[in-house]
């Protein structure tokens, strides 16, 4: 648990067109202090290796901006299903899963953020819980250094992982709790139907969270707000105060250190006003 001397780290998921080492100075320009990232395109499953030159424009432009590995974090491909009920389907997301893990220790970053995986309507939630767990193990023992971060999901489809339960499964069923962590969505846990849009709400959902998961798990947050309902299951993100959420919970996030230290990330749809959105966020401090 930081010790609430941290200010918050406030950014978003920039662009890395061109080139991982463009993402650091895109996150700069917009007043981010912590950013995320694509480390390849995240709609394909193979990818040209890193090049030397790339890693270490990276790490330098990282150095020069003050983004230090722990407030960067980097997002799997939405193609990766941990938790595939096939067999080869499944061989194919791990496949790739570990080649992002890869990636993130060349480029000396410490997080990998991932949706858990969906049953397809194949197998039961259980079963798939069991299958991602599985899929984190057999990738944390042929990698180091880097925390697989489980992202919580609104539960859209046949998607596991809307339930803070969920991660506490996967969590038990990992071997080394030490590389391990959790990354919650305001969007998604508002569409999942926890209720984050009052302030007993949040208090009353993030003593859930502590309860069952943990803060010590807490690897990072996306802040983004929602086009949909509360409880709707339907992912779609809103820019902040433009939604259904409201601003409690962003207020909330932005005042109660246990959100210290960590990537406060947004992935809201106008990038043109990330920039504007990260400084109301930082207004919101009292």
């Amino acid at each position: 648990m930081f010790n609430g001397l941290w200010k918050k780290k406030v950014g978003a998921h920039v662009s890395a067109s061109g080139g991982v080492e463009n993402a650091p100075e895109n996150a700069f320009e917009i007043g981010a202090t912590a950013f995320a990232l694509f480390t390849k395109n995240q709609r394909q499953w193979r990818a040209k290796p890193l090049t030397e030159e790339s890693i270490l424009a990276f790490r330098k432009k990282c150095k020069k901006y003050n983004f230090e590995p722990h407030l960067i974090l980097p997002h799997d491909s939405y193609l990766i299903n941990l938790g595939h009920p096939e067999k080869a389907a499944l061989q194919k997301s791990r496949d790739a899963f570990f080649d992002e893990m890869q990636r993130c220790e060349q480029l000396g970053l410490d997080r990998l953020n991932f949706h858990p995986g969906s049953h397809l309507r194949k197998i039961s939630e259980e079963q798939c819980l069991k299958i991602i767990a599985e899929s984190i193990n057999i990738t944390l023992e042929k990698t180091k250094g880097v925390t697989a971060v489980i992202e919580n999901t609104a539960g859209q489809g046949s998607n596991v992982g809307y339930s803070f339960y969920h991660l506490k499964k996967i969590i038990d069923l990992v071997d080394d709790k030490s590389r391990v962590g959790v990354c919650i969505d305001t969007c998604h846990a508002f569409s999942a139907g926890y209720e984050i849009d009052t302030a007993d709400g949040c208090e009353k959902v993030f003593d859930e969270f502590s309860e069952i998961v943990g803060f010590e798990y807490l690897k990072g947050m996306h802040l983004n707000d929602s086009k949909k309902e509360r409880g709707s299951k339907v992912d779609r993100h809103e820019s902040l105060g433009k939604g259904t959420i409201g601003s409690k919970v962003f207020e909330y996030i932005m005042n109660d250190d246990r959100f210290n230290g960590i990537p406060l990330i947004l992935e809201t749809p106008n990038d043109q006003i990330w920039a504007d959105e990260i400084q109301l966020l930082k207004n919101m401090q009292k």
